[in-house]
């Protein structure tokens, strides 16, 4: 009995040995880098509107504007290059099958345009959700910081368990570069706002 225990316990450990992760990294990508666009798009966006009105009607409209066109987007990205993947596996298929194909192994074009936009929305709604009910300026400005903060710390842990990549690594790199986006849009719309333009 405790022979099976242990040859099962090694067949598993073998199992995820074995797994290879580096074939995550297409739903991977589409989702949590989709869901890091749509967050920092969005906030960034906010907050280079947030730099030169501050008035909450305008930053809400701008960050929406900001999720739909985003979502739009990503959906027509991914749709794209996963229709083009889909057509150069069709054609490989049936030079090496005589003109077979197992169409039902294929990515699906449209599931995966469906989940780049979803992601992306899910990413935007955390900054608009900050700002919706904080009228007072400086604290929108720090609720949209602080909740941004949190999501792309998030995004990174969830990138890096996903694909078994160091955690503190990935997530710092998603957090600075976060951040770095949301400081240049900010910076850059102040500057040019003050001159009038």
């Amino acid at each position: 009995m405790e022979t099976n225990n242990n040859l099962n316990l090694d067949m598993e450990k073998d199992q995820e040995t074995a797994f290879d992760y580096s074939k995550r990294a297409q739903w991977l990508r589409a989702a949590v880098l989709g869901a890091n666009d749509g967050l920092v798009s969005t906030a960034s966006l906010m907050m280079g509107i947030g730099a030169v009105k501050q008035d909450v009607r305008t930053m809400l409209l701008t960050g929406f504007a900001g999720l739909v066109a985003g979502a739009c987007s990503m959906a027509i990205g991914e749709f794209i290059s996963v229709y083009s993947q889909y057509d150069i596996e069709v054609a490989q298929m049936k030079r090496e099958s005589g003109g077979e194909t197992k169409k039902d192994k294929l990515p699906s074009p449209m599931l995966a345009a469906i989940a780049s936009a979803l992601a992306f929305s899910l990413g935007a709604i955390v900054p608009l959700l900050a700002a919706a009910f904080v009228k007072e300026y400086k604290v929108r400005i720090g609720v949209i910081v602080a909740a941004v903060t949190l999501a792309l710390v998030m995004f990174g842990w969830l990138g890096a368990v996903l694909g078994k990549a160091p955690v503190v690594k990935s997530s710092l790199r998603v957090l600075i570069g976060g951040w770095l986006a949301m400081a240049v849009t900010f910076g850059f719309t102040k500057l040019v706002g003050s001159h009038g333009l």
